[in-house]
């Protein structure tokens, strides 16, 4: 016996005058082609501002939840994207209790008109960790924000005054045992390897200031191995691509810490340049303070990534074909490289 065809529901939905149908609706009606994309077995009739919902009764809710947090979010002044509609839509659909425009309209800084914002509910969970305690570590696969929004934060804790100076640093593993072969200056052999902390500062403070304020040690961007013998108190400090360091390395910048600083370290642990046989001191630092009062692990995932849309996939792609190539190699007895 067939199970019967889930009964029909219809609801309308009236948009306020105050509000644009092409601001909500998007041009050309993108962002409706969205939820439409979202829910293909609903029918969304619009009329004017009316928007007739007829299908199964979750779709219709969902649809309306949806509806209800993109006027929410046009309420703050902030634009509507067919990519915020489908963030939106994944947080309904999660039912976390956290409303979607809350997320999305959470404030970091303004700088030049544009204004950084969490865009997924763990980057918001993420920078409201570094409020919260002294270490965090963002971990997460590449486009998931970890860097970019640790370094908002850490201008935003410069403009309130609740810090002095902000170091950034990453370990430049690419360089090796090279680094003394290649043309230039230190800091000119260097400069390739932090160049995307000084990408993510121009997007946050007038390029023109940066030279004055790294002049005057207010920024500081070097490589890891300049952190050693110091103690860095009344500072927000950064350390990216921190799968790349040793168990050793990372013991030697945690314990940098001083009084009145934040520290966030950032990395992806399946992307590992270390050598052969060195383990990555960010998988073990996991094992070691997991747990301890005051330190906080930001985990994101594919759902996060906030580059172009193949990004995600393309991450979730190579996750599975490593877990493929994982158990088809441990059956057949060979080493996993």
């Amino acid at each position: 016996m067939s199970n019967p065809a889930p009964q029909s529901t219809t609801a309308k939905i009236v948009v306020p005058a105050a509000y644009s149908m092409v601001s909500l609706l998007g041009a050309g009606d993108t962002h409706l082609r969205t939820l439409e994309r979202a829910v293909p077995n609903l029918d969304i009739l619009v009329r004017g501002n009316e928007i007739v919902l007829t299908g199964a009764e979750a779709d219709v809710v969902l649809i309306e939840q949806a509806v209800a947090e993109m006027l929410a979010v046009l309420r703050t002044g902030q634009g509507l994207a067919p990519e915020v509609v489908e963030r939106l839509l994944g947080m309904l659909r999660e039912s976390t209790g956290v409303r979607p425009a809350d997320v999305l309209t959470a404030n970091i800084l303004s700088n030049r008109g544009k204004s950084i914002r969490p865009k997924t509910l763990n980057q918001k969970r993420y920078v409201d960790a570094i409020d919260d305690h002294t270490i965090v570590f963002g971990l997460g696969p590449a486009g998931t924000g970890k860097t970019y929004l640790a370094v908002a934060k850490a201008v935003q804790a410069l403009q309130a005054k609740r810090i002095t100076r902000i170091v950034l640093t990453r370990p430049a593993v690419e360089a090796g045992e090279h680094l003394g072969f290649l043309p230039g200056s230190l800091s000119e052999k260097i400069d390739p390897y932090l160049r995307p902390l000084y990408d993510a500062l121009h997007d946050m403070i007038d390029p023109d200031s940066i030279p004055r304020l790294m002049t005057s040690g207010v920024i500081e961007v070097a490589p890891l191995a300049y952190m050693r013998g110091r103690t860095l108190n009344d500072a927000f400090i950064i350390l990216d691509e921190a799968q790349n360091t040793s168990p050793e390395q990372m013991k030697m910048f945690l314990t940098r810490l001083g009084f009145g600083s934040t520290m966030v370290v950032t990395g992806d642990t399946t992307q590992v340049d270390l050598p052969s046989g060195v383990r990555s001191g960010l998988e073990v630092v996991q094992e070691i303070l997991e747990g301890v009062d005051d330190i906080h692990f930001s985990r994101l995932t594919s759902h996060d990534v906030v580059r172009h849309r193949l990004v995600g996939r393309i991450v979730d792609a190579y996750a599975t074909w490593d877990a493929t190539r994982a158990v088809h190699q441990h059956g057949s007895g060979r080493k996993v490289t």
